[in-house]
C-alpha cells in the first residue's frame, strides 16, 4: 500500500492551530487542500493564515515564490462538509469532545466516497471510541501531530481496534510522503508519547511534594545532569498548566485511575489558582519584563577531598574514576567486591541513587544519576539530616573539582533523573509488552515528540539492562502504593539478563 497520490485532494476539518498546521503541512506536501470549520468564516480566516505563513517561508527562504503562488492555488475554504465529496483524505482536528467526532465522522461517511481514508488528529481520545460510530471503522485511524505540525517531524499513526491494516498502511506512508517520521502504535490511553512522558512531570512533581528541592533546582539538575532541553516545570509553564493537567487527567482516568499515572495535587492547585503558566504571566515562575529569572541552588564552594576510595563497580557511574584521577584526586581502588561506593577521607560514602535514602545508611551521601559525567555541568547530591557535615563538605568538593555546580537536595528515594529514567524505561518496557508500538518506534518518539536526549531503550541499554528494575524495587519498598511497583515487563527482562550472565541477584 502505498501513500496518497499527489493529485488526491486533502480535507482538513477544523481550522484552530493544530487544523491550520496539518493543512500546511498537506499543501507544502503538494496536495489540493480544502478546509472546512462549522463556525462560518472560520475557513476563509484560516486559509488567509496559511497564505501568511507561506509569505513568511518564502521570506525566510524556505520556499520559491512560486512553489508558494501554486499552494495558495490549491488551498481553497469549503462552505459545507458536502465540498469535500472527492477527498481522499479528511483529517479532523476539532473539539476534543467524543460526541462531537462522532457525529462528524457520521456525518462525513455519508458524503465521502468508499475509498476516503478518514483520520483523527486527537491527542486524548480513544481512535476506537470515535470510529464505533462508523458503518465502516476499517478505515478510520488516528493520525496524531505534534505541535507546531509544520515544524515537529513526528506523527503517531494510530491504529483503532477496527482499524483496517491497509488503512493503517496508507496513512503511514502519507505522512511519510509528507516529510514527517511516523510511528505506528495500538489504541491505547496517551497513545505512545503522552503515555510514556508522564513520569517525566510527575517524578518532577513529587519531588517537589515531597518537599525534596524547589522547581528552578529540579529543572536545572533534569537539564544539566539528565541532558532534556527543558525541565518540568519550565517545560509545563510552556504548554499550559491547565493542557498538560488536561492530559495527565485522561491517561489516568482511561487506565482506570492507575496509580502509575495518578496526577499532581500541587499542579491542580495551580490550575486552580490560574497561574496556568506563560500565557498567564504565571506558573511554576514569574513571567513579564519585570519577572526575576528563578536560581537553582547552588551549594557554595568546599574543599575537595585528597582521595576517594573506590568499592566495587559503579555502573551507570563508572565513567567518574577517570574524571575524578583527571582532576588529580587520587583514586584507591579496592579488588574485592564490598560494594559500589566510594568512600571518602572522613569515612562517608558516596554512592550513586539506587532507590534508598540516606537516612537507612550511616554516613552516605547520594549522587544523582546523569546521562554524560563528563558533559554534565550540574549534579544533585541528597543527604539526610544524620549525615555528617564532613562527608557531605567532601562530596560536595569532590564534584566541584570535577567542574561541576551542586545542588543539594532533601533525602529523596531516587533522587531526580535517576526515579525519572527509571520510571520511563518501565513504562517503555510496559507499552512494547502490551503490544502498543515496537522498541524502535518508542525511540524514535520519545526523541522526536518530547526532544528526549535517548530514548528509553537506548538508555535501558546503557544503564545495564537491570538498574531500571533495581532502583523501582527498591522504592516500590519504600512507597508500596503501586506507584513505583516495576511491571512484569521489566522483571522479566532484568531476570532473563541476570540469567543468561549466571546470577540471579
Amino acid at each position: 500500500m502505498t501513500a496518497l497520490d499527489l493529485s488526491s485532494p486533502v480535507a482538513v476539518v477544523g481550522t484552530g492551530t493544530m487544523g491550520q498546521g496539518i493543512a500546511q503541512v498537506a499543501l507544502v506536501a503538494g496536495h489540493p487542500v480544502r478546509l472546512y470549520d462549522v463556525a462560518p468564516g472560520r475557513a476563509r480566516e484560516a486559509a488567509d493564515a496559511i497564505g501568511a505563513r507561506l509569505d513568511r517561508l518564502v521570506e525566510k527562504d524556505r520556499l520559491t515564490a512560486a512553489d508558494r503562488d501554486a499552494a495558495r492555488a490549491r488551498l481553497t475554504p469549503a462552505d459545507s462538509l458536502a465540498d469535500l465529496a472527492d477527498c481522499a483524505l479528511v483529517v479532523e482536528a476539532a473539539l476534543e469532545r467524543l460526541d462531537v467526532k462522532q457525529e462528524l465522522f457520521r456525518a462525513l461517511e455519508d458524503v465521502v466516497g468508499e475509498d476516503c481514508l478518514l483520520a483523527t488528529n486527537t491527542s486524548s481520545l480513544s481512535v476506537t471510541a470515535i470510529g464505533g460510530a462508523l458503518r465502516n471503522p476499517g478505515r478510520f485511524v488516528g493520525l496524531h501531530f505534534f505541535n507546531p505540525a509544520p515544524l515537529l517531524p513526528l506523527v503517531e499513526v494510530v491504529s483503532g481496534f477496527a482499524t483496517d491494516v491497509t488503512s493503517a498502511t496508507r496513512a503511514y506512508e502519507t505522512a511519510r510522503a509528507w516529510g514527517k517520521t511516523p510511528v505506528a502504535c495500538a489504541d491505547t490511553p496517551g497513545f505512545i508519547v503522552n503515555r510514556i512522558a508522564r513520569p517525566f512531570y510527575a517524578e518532577a512533581f513529587a519531588v517537589y511534594e515531597a518537599q525534596g528541592a524547589d522547581p528552578a533546582t529540579i529543572d536545572a539538575v533534569l537539564r544539566e545532569s539528565g541532558g532534556f532541553k527543558m525541565g518540568a516545570f519550565e517545560l509545563t509553564d510552556l504548554i499550559g498548566q491547565d493542557v498538560n493537567e488536561s492530559v495527565t487527567h485522561s491517561v489516568w482516568q482511561s487506565f482506570f485511575q492507575d496509580v502509575r499515572f495518578t496526577p499532581s495535587l500541587a499542579q491542580r492547585r495551580l490550575v486552580e489558582s490560574g497561574r496556568l503558566g506563560r500565557k498567564s504571566g504565571q506558573g511554576w515562575y514569574e513571567y513579564g519584563p519585570d519577572a526575576e529569572p528563578a536560581e537553582p541552588h547552588t551549594a557554595e564552594p568546599c574543599r575537595p577531598p585528597a582521595y576517594v576510595a573506590a568499592e566495587g563497580d559503579l555502573g551507570p557511574a563508572s565513567e567518574l574514576l577517570a574524571l575524578i584521577r583527571e582532576a588529580g584526586i587520587q583514586v584507591r581502588e579496592d579488588e574485592e567486591d564490598h560494594g559500589t561506593r566510594l568512600v571518602l577521607p572522613s569515612g562517608g560514602q558516596l554512592a550513586l541513587a539506587d532507590g534508598q535514602t540516606s537516612v537507612e545508611f550511616r554516613d552516605v551521601v547520594y549522587f544523582d544519576l546523569a546521562l554524560d559525567y563528563r558533559r554534565a555541568t550540574r549534579i544533585a547530591l541528597s543527604a539526610s539530616q544524620d549525615t555528617a557535615p564532613q562527608t557531605l563538605s567532601e562530596a560536595i568538593g569532590l564534584f566541584q573539582a570535577l567542574g561541576k555546580d551542586v545542588s543539594v537536595i532533601g533525602d529523596v528515594p531516587g533522587m531526580i533523573v535517576a526515579r525519572t529514567v527509571a520510571r520511563v524505561v518501565d513504562l517503555a518496557h510496559d507499552a512494547v509488552a502490551k503490544g502498543v508500538a515496537t522498541e524502535e518506534d518508542i525511540d524514535t518518539a520519545m526523541r522526536l515528540g518530547v526532544n528526549y536526549p535517548l530514548g528509553p531503550f537506548e538508555w535501558s541499554r546503557r544503564l545495564g539492562r537491570n538498574w531500571a528494575y533495581a532502583l523501582l524495587d527498591d522504592l516500590h519498598l519504600r512507597d508500596p502504593s503501586g506507584r513505583y511497583a516495576p511491571s512484569l515487563a521489566l522483571y522479566r527482562h532484568a531476570y532473563a539478563t541476570d540469567k543468561r550472565e549466571g546470577s540471579t541477584s
